[in-house]
């Protein structure tokens, strides 16, 4: 779909024909695949705020409670507002819940920068939900901190930030920081308390969602990573795309300090941005880069079967303390 100002991600769901990009300027859009590319988005709607609002991170589909064939639209922001929308008939989005990050109400859980005095926003850079609590989240922050947060919280923001609902404050706990900002987040399908972190500074942060520091730190990039993914089928297999032009997958069963296969995706070491195991499909890994290029890999058996005792493993992992 053309757009003038550009997109910045997109995503859709597993049971509707429908894909949900964000853009530059803060819009979030839903238009439907049965539509020829040309015409106008099935829903779209716009931040509840200025014009030019601050650029869409991420957005992400919820099923509605208590329907599983309805979905809610969840969007987060570098102004630091997480919002989430309902379908409203043909053509609308509305938004129904809000949320927003602001540093005075974060959780002293870990060492932070001293921040200013006055209301300061935090910048949402990404987000993933839990497999196992469809209300706990965790957000990637410009800070480089990750934050677990629930759409449980009522506790009001402390912020004079425009919005047509009553923003509310989500975070519950800080993590220990990246040495930059946080592209990607992803909750494990497995263990109810662990979550991947990737970002600027090249390392992957494995972490319990019990303490703030992280379970191990992995660097795999001397440039930026764009995104972190759990296997859907291997409790200890996980895929990361990094800006030097390569996938990377590890099995944390074989080694917890090189990965056991590396794909060169661009040959020029143009940035690999985004990537998605297929859970229907599970020997497809789909992976997209800044030649705007799309390719699909497929996975031996090695990435696909479950190994002996590798749930028991990742719970031993999951029991570590950090040091």
């Amino acid at each position: 779909m053309p757009n003038p100002w550009g997109w910045t991600m997109g995503t859709g769901a597993r049971l509707s024909p429908l894909c949900v990009p964000g853009t530059w300027t803060g819009e979030t859009c839903v238009p439907s695949s049965r539509r020829p590319w040309w015409r106008s988005p099935a829903l779209s709607c716009v931040w509840p705020s200025t014009p030019r609002s601050p650029p869409t991170s991420q957005v992400v589909w919820l099923p509605e409670p208590g329907h599983s064939h309805r979905f809610q639209v969840l969007s987060v922001a570098t102004d630091g507002k997480v919002l989430l929308w309902q379908g409203v008939g043909a053509g609308q989005l509305q938004l129904t819940e809000g949320f927003a990050l602001v540093m005075q109400q974060l959780p002293r859980s870990t060492k932070l920068k001293k921040h200013p005095r006055g209301e300061t926003e935090v910048g949402a850079t990404a987000v993933a939900f839990s497999s196992f609590d469809p209300r706990l989240f965790i957000l990637g922050t410009e800070g480089g901190f990750p934050l677990k947060c629930s759409l449980a919280a009522r506790e009001a923001a402390l912020t004079r930030m425009p919005s047509s609902v009553p923003l509310r404050a989500p975070a519950q706990f800080t993590f220990s920081p990246h040495g930059g900002p946080i592209y990607s987040v992803s909750c494990s399908p497995f263990h109810r308390n662990l979550f991947l972190s990737a970002g600027t500074d090249g390392h992957v942060h494995l972490y319990s969602m019990l303490q703030a520091p992280p379970l191990t730190s992995l660097q795999l990039s001397l440039k930026y990573l764009f995104a972190v993914r759990w296997s859907p089928v291997r409790p200890l297999v996980f895929a990361a795309a990094s800006g030097e032009g390569d996938v990377q997958l590890f099995d944390l069963q074989k080694s917890s300090q090189k990965p056991t296969v590396l794909i060169k995706q661009t040959q020029d070491e143009s940035p690999v941005y985004c990537l998605e195991f297929n859970s229907q499909q599970t020997q497809l890994l789909a992976a997209g880069d800044a030649q705007g290029t799309v390719k699909v890999w497929q996975l031996s058996t090695e990435f696909t079967e479950q190994g002996p005792r590798e749930a028991e493993d990742l719970d031993r992992l999951a029991a570590e303390v950090a040091t």
